[in-house]
């Protein structure tokens, strides 16, 4: 099963529409304190191993970096221990602050 890759326009829009989504941020912690999506859950990336039992396996999962390249390689864990419901924001952040909310800092 491969991963979606969702873009900022569409993840804005299903944000809007009130769906439910679990925003997961893999970026270290100081770079969440610098720029995130609001509502968004910081769990770095190497933790990502350790705290699968607090991931909903029912929920819709985006996952988050700065580009997407690290977001990717979560969301492809994930989706191996069995999360079906996972979506990769390509572009990550980058892609969310140029297009969606330029409130968001670019780094």
């Amino acid at each position: 099963m491969s991963v979606k890759q969702i873009s900022a326009i569409e993840l804005k829009n299903k944000i809007q529409n009130g769906e439910s989504l679990f925003l997961l941020d893999v970026r270290e912690p100081h770079e969440f304190q610098y720029a995130h999506i609001e509502k968004s859950v910081s769990v770095p990336l190497n933790q990502i191993p350790y705290r699968l039992d607090e991931l909903d396996r029912q929920q819709d999962i985006v996952v988050i970096c700065h580009h997407g390249m690290r977001s990717q390689q979560a969301a492809d864990y994930l989706v191996h221990y069995g999360f079906e419901k996972v979506s990769n924001l390509r572009g990550g952040i980058d892609a969310w602050s140029c297009e969606c909310d330029n409130s968001v800092p670019r780094y």
